[in-house]
């Protein structure tokens, strides 16, 4: 059973920075691609960032591509979502997620493509 937990949401004013952070138990965790998420109240869930097994690759949405940055470390079992220059926009509750399948190289951004989540974290951005 693969277990994620988020840490690191908060309040911040608009133009601030956060990192959040993600554990995860399993000892296959660097075999799959890891995805940050979030749902802002009343919306569908959508795609932030994610990183490929190996962290060789990533990938952004538009929305966020410039001021977010995903890493990983495959011998703490942990990834990361850096959040800078953040907007009132911003404000979501945020997921990481696992890939459904192991993908050494190739980076997911469907939720149907993940198949473990974490509880979440919140994030809200004053203006």
């Amino acid at each position: 059973q693969v277990q994620l937990v988020e840490s690191g949401g908060g309040l911040v004013q608009a133009g601030g920075s956060l990192r959040l952070s993600c554990a995860a138990s399993g000892r296959t965790f660097s075999n799959y691609a890891m995805g940050w998420f979030r749902q802002a109240p009343g919306k569908e869930r959508e795609f932030a960032a994610a990183i490929s097994g190996s962290g060789g690759s990533n990938a952004y949405a538009d929305s966020v591509r410039g001021r977010f940055t995903i890493s990983r470390d495959n011998a703490k079992n942990a990834v990361w979502l850096q959040m800078n220059s953040l907007k009132p926009e911003d404000t979501a509750v945020y997921y990481c997620a696992r890939s459904r399948a192991p993908y050494s190289d190739y980076v997911p951004s469907r939720t149907y493509e993940y198949d473990y989540w974490g509880q979440g974290t919140q994030v809200t951005v004053s203006s």
